[in-house]
C-alpha cells in the first residue's frame, strides 16, 4: 500500500467516525426540565411586579348578568393573571372604568386622581382600570411606581373598548350605570379627583 493511499484511508476513517458521532447526538432525546425547574425569567418578573403593585383581585359581583355589551368578554386580571368575566365583575354596580396604557403621558398623570376619586366615593362606586397594551410588565411597573391600587384588567387587544364602542383615544373613561347601561363615555383626561367627580356625578341610576 502506497503512503498516499494509507493517508486517504486514514482520513476517510476519521470522517466516518465523526459523522457517526454526529448522527448519534442528533438522535438523542432533548433534555426536558422537570417540574422543579426554575420559573422562566419573564414569569418571575411578572410575579415580582404583581407583588410590588399590590393590586386588589378582580372579583365577580354577587349576582346579575352584568352589562350586556360586555357579556362574553374575558380578559386577564392584572393582580394575578387569572381570567376575568368582565360583565360578571361589574354586575349590579355603578362603575367608573378608566382605559389607559403605560406609554400614555396623560394616562400616567390622571391615574392617581382616579385612585383619590375612589377613596372619596367609597363603596357606592367601583373604580377600575383597563391597561390596553400587551406589555403587562410595564403596566404593573407604572402602577407600582404611582402607588395606584385599583382593580385592573389587562387587555392588550382592547376587547373592552371595542365592546363598549369607546373612541380610539387614550385616556378614556366609561361610566356604567347599575343597570349595566353605558351612562357616559368621556374621551378626555382629568387632572384631579374633583374634575372626575364633576364629569361623572349624576350619571348613576
Amino acid at each position: 500500500m502506497s503512503r498516499s493511499t494509507w493517508w486517504t484511508l486514514a482520513i476517510l476513517a476519521v470522517a466516518t467516525a465523526l459523522v457517526a458521532a454526529l448522527v448519534i447526538e442528533l438522535r438523542r432525546e432533548p433534555v426536558r426540565p422537570d417540574r422543579g425547574a426554575p420559573v422562566p425569567a419573564v414569569a418571575q418578573d411578572l410575579t415580582v411586579l404583581r407583588e410590588r403593585a399590590g393590586l386588589p383581585p378582580c372579583r365577580d359581583a354577587p349576582d346579575g348578568a352584568g352589562p350586556a355589551a360586555l357579556r362574553g368578554v374575558t380578559v386577564a386580571c392584572a393582580a394575578d393573571g387569572a381570567p376575568v368575566d368582565v360583565a360578571a365583575m361589574f354586575a349590579g354596580r355603578r362603575v367608573v372604568l378608566n382605559l389607559w396604557a403605560y406609554w400614555c403621558r396623560p394616562c400616567r398623570d390622571e391615574l392617581p386622581a382616579f385612585a383619590e376619586y375612589q377613596r372619596r366615593a367609597g363603596p357606592d362606586v367601583t373604580v377600575a382600570t383597563v391597561h390596553q397594551d400587551d406589555n403587562q410588565a410595564a403596566g404593573l411597573a407604572l402602577l407600582a411606581e404611582l402607588g395606584v391600587r385599583l382593580p385592573t384588567l389587562q387587555d392588550g387587544r382592547r376587547q373592552v373598548a371595542a365592546a363598549l364602542r369607546v373612541p380610539n383615544v387614550m385616556p378614556a373613561t366609561v361610566v356604567l350605570a347599575m343597570d349595566g347601561s353605558v351612562a357616559r363615555i368621556l374621551p378626555q383626561s382629568f387632572a384631579t379627583a374633583d374634575e372626575i367627580a364633576a364629569a361623572v356625578g349624576g350619571s348613576g341610576r
